[in-house]
């Protein structure tokens, strides 16, 4: 994709050097954070061919993996030539995870494997997971000691993702980070907002930049609100963070990791495609989904949620909308592409900022008593072993 300067001067050294996570290093220290139903391995692939330094898999669940469900396996298998497979582990019972990390080394299915302690989706935190879970505090060190040393042996490092916490008046970021330190992660990942926030408002970079105050033995990574190569500068120069995770900003614009190579490398090109461009872009995606799913027809159905993302601010008008939301192969999507206007420019701010709804701030579901102690009663425990067995494996 054409690069076209967007500043006049920048500095010609690195910003920041590469990432290093035990024995794998990033070159560009940039990752893509694991998204359900985005970051399969096509999207993958189509980030890393467009620069991300390191590109996650959708999160499973320890309970599928142990019991290797055939989706759950699909997922994590890594695209062709992917250099480092990565994958993310949902977990709320130390045992299964520690069984499922395992099982990932033993059998030599990764490089890397992140621990997730940042979902705010309802379906997962009401059985006391994702991001509510290191409320408890003494469960969240074992899960995350359990991890560490069932990958220890392979060489392979753990890493965790987490939010600031349950909401304003229940933080526990800056002790979950250095729990997470003291338990041999190599890397610790905060997106600054609580789970109460899901994706509404604004991330608090400030507390970021309090984790890596904190934090000092291990790298910080930064996420939340990352729209542009610039955001991600200005997160570096105010949190001192090691490296970003993006997430939303990425959908429907995965060149913005050729942007973010730059950035980081010092270099002032940024990405600022046409209409031919993108459309470009979208054929080379959906051909690595014809390449990643069992039919077309199934590759261009999953494509089908990404076409909002692609267009958004270019003039494509409602019908051909509609009908690109709607193909279903590869030779429809050729004809309905080469209908647009393939010689409109980049809209500019149009084509920026967010994609698909931020939603609202909203009470979390948690599970009956959870915020009454730090700790886990046995009645909790119980229910923990059964909790993953509701979260899908997908």
């Amino acid at each position: 994709m054409t690069a076209e300067v967007s500043r006049t001067e920048a500095e010609t050294s690195p910003v920041l050097p590469p990432l290093r996570l035990g024995p794998v290093e990033i070159d560009t220290p940039v990752i893509l954070a694991p998204m359900a139903g985005v970051t399969n391995a096509a999207f993958r692939q189509l980030c890393e061919e467009q620069g991300a330094g390191l590109c996650v898999a959708e999160m499973v669940t320890s309970r599928a993996l142990v019991e290797r469900n055939p989706e759950a396996l699909r997922i994590i298998a890594p695209a062709p030539g992917e250099k480092i497979r990565s994958v993310q582990v949902y977990g709320v019972d130390p045992a299964t995870v520690a069984a499922a990390v395992r099982l990932l080394v033993d059998e030599d299915r990764v490089d890397h494997v992140d621990l997730n302690f940042g979902c705010p989706v309802p379906k997962v935190t009401r059985r006391g997971g994702g991001a509510v879970l290191p409320w408890k505090s003494s469960l969240f060190a074992r899960i995350v000691t359990a991890a560490v040393e069932a990958a220890r042996p392979a060489g392979v490092p753990v890493t965790v993702k987490m939010r600031t916490g349950i909401d304003d008046d229940h933080l526990t970021y800056l002790e979950a980070g250095l729990t997470a330190q003291d338990a041999g992660v190599a890397a610790v990942a905060l997106h600054g907002r609580t789970a109460a926030q899901h994706y509404s408002g604004t991330a608090d970079w400030d507390a970021i930049a309090a984790l890596k105050q904190a934090v000092t033995d291990v790298p910080v990574l930064g996420n939340g609100d990352i729209w542009s190569a610039d955001d991600a500068l200005a997160m570096v120069a105010r949190t001192g963070c090691d490296g970003v995770v993006i997430g939303r900003g990425c959908q429907g614009r995965p060149w913005l990791f050729a942007d973010l190579a730059a950035a980081f490398a010092g270099r002032p090109e940024r990405v600022r495609p046409g209409l031919r461009e993108v459309a470009a872009m979208i054929r080379r995606h959906a051909e690595l989904m014809v390449q990643a799913f069992p039919s077309e027809d199934k590759a261009l159905r999953d494509l089908r949620k990404h076409m909002a993302w692609y267009l958004k601010g270019y003039v494509v008008g409602g019908e051909m909308r509609a009908s690109l939301s709607q193909v279903s192969t590869l030779a429809e999507l050729d004809d309905l592409l080469a209908a647009l206007d393939l010689e409109q420019p980049y809209p500019g701010a149009g084509a920026e900022g967010p994609r698909g709804r931020a939603g609202s701030p909203k009470r979390p579901a948690l599970p009956e008593g959870w915020l009454d102690s730090r700790e886990l009663s046995e009645t909790f425990e119980a229910q923990l072993r059964e909790a993953e067995l509701s979260v899908s494996g997908g």
